[in-house]
């Protein structure tokens, strides 16, 4: 973004509703565009929003659209504001995951960062363009630091610095991130969350090594025995909970340290 990019993203996101720089049109509203946006990159992806097509959407002129948004990067902003779920939402499963995690005095970051996870997880899943929209430097809106905020604060109190706990974030949220776009490109397409039969990575590796591995098992034995053992005991796609359990494993590790 350029600082005037920026400075039109901040007052967007964080300024008080937004009026038409000049024009008799009075039917357009940052919400009413920021969901056409939405609706278009959930069919087509990022690549597929534009002035024009918003515009066209709105059955409205892109120089009526510019009254409102100055450009794609304040759109997208915007966009990304508005198809975030609302970490609201969160706060009940947070409550009661703090709640359990007292109970078992293990003080409930770990339960809290763990439906802070998968919520994330669950949104990228619903707007996989999301994972290209959220990269970079850039203006954040309210949902996205609540989100942000959430995910601090169930860290609060167990002993780490800012900066350790804002890399513990960061790393949670990456392998969230991982998984999500691992699924977003075996899907094939902008907006698909899942393979052919709905299968997730993890099932579809097994399907398309299947056939090679049949023939020239013997040439990769360890992947042979792996994945044969993966597709009988039906462990496929447990790559998001799996690292997720083991990135607070080595978290909870750190937690204790700082407690001593």
């Amino acid at each position: 973004m350029t600082s005037e990019q920026w400075s039109a993203a901040v007052r967007l996101l964080w300024g008080p509703p937004a009026k038409p720089a000049r024009g008799p049109k009075r039917g357009l509203t940052l919400e009413g565009i920021a969901l056409a946006g939405v609706g278009i990159a959930d069919a087509e992806g990022l690549g597929g929003v534009s002035m024009q097509r918003v515009a066209a959407e709105l059955a409205v002129t892109k120089m009526a659209l510019y009254r409102y948004v100055p450009g794609k990067a304040e759109l997208v902003a915007l966009m990304v504001e508005a198809a975030l779920p609302d970490p609201a939402g969160l706060d009940a499963g947070l409550a009661a995951a703090a709640a359990a995690g007292a109970a078992s005095a293990g003080g409930g970051w770990r339960e809290q960062l763990g439906v802070w996870a998968r919520g994330l997880y669950e949104g990228f899943r619903a707007h996989p363009w999301l994972l290209e929209a959220t990269v970079g430097a850039r203006v954040m809106g309210p949902r996205e630091l609540g989100w942000m905020e959430r995910a601090l604060a169930a860290l609060d109190g167990c002993g780490l610095s800012g900066t350790e706990a804002m890399d513990s974030v960061v790393l949670v949220a990456g392998h969230v991130r991982g998984i999500a776009e691992q699924e977003r490109a075996m899907a094939g397409g902008a907006g698909g969350t899942g393979g052919a039969g709905g299968e997730g990575p993890d099932a579809q590796l097994v399907v398309m090594l299947g056939e090679v591995l049949r023939a020239r098992g013997d040439e990769y034995p360890a992947l042979a025995a792996v994945l044969g053992s993966v597709a009988e005991q039906g462990g496929q796609d447990q790559a998001l909970l799996y690292g997720l359990e083991r990135i607070l494993d080595g978290l909870g590790l750190l937690v204790e340290r700082r407690g001593r």
